[in-house]
C-alpha cells in the first residue's frame, strides 16, 4: 500500500461538506417551522374574521325590513296629517 498524501484533504473536504449540509438542513428545517407557525396563525386569523363577519351579518337589518318600516312610518305621518287637518 502506498501512502496517499491527499487522503487527509479528502477527509477534510468531506467534513466541510457534511458541515455545510447540516447547516443547510437546519436552515431549511427552521424555515419550514416558521412557515408552519405562520400558517397556523393565519388560519386562526381567518377563523376569527369569519366569526366576526357572521356576527355582523346576524346583527344587521335587511334592506326589505328597513324599506317596510320606512313605508309604514310614511303612512302613519300621512294619516296623521290628513286627520289633523
Amino acid at each position: 500500500m502506498s501512502a496517499d498524501p491527499e487522503h487527509p484533504v479528502v477527509h477534510g473536504e468531506l467534513a466541510e461538506l457534511r458541515r455545510r449540509l447540516d447547516v443547510a438542513y437546519a436552515r431549511v428545517e427552521g424555515g419550514l417551522a416558521l412557515l408552519s407557525h405562520r400558517t397556523e396563525e393565519t388560519d386562526k386569523e381567518v377563523d376569527e374574521l369569519s366569526a366576526r363577519i357572521v356576527a355582523l351579518e346576524h346583527t344587521r337589518w335587511p334592506l326589505p325590513a328597513i324599506a317596510a318600516l320606512t313605508a309604514v312610518g310614511a303612512l302613519v305621518v300621512t294619516i296623521w296629517q290628513v286627520l289633523g287637518r
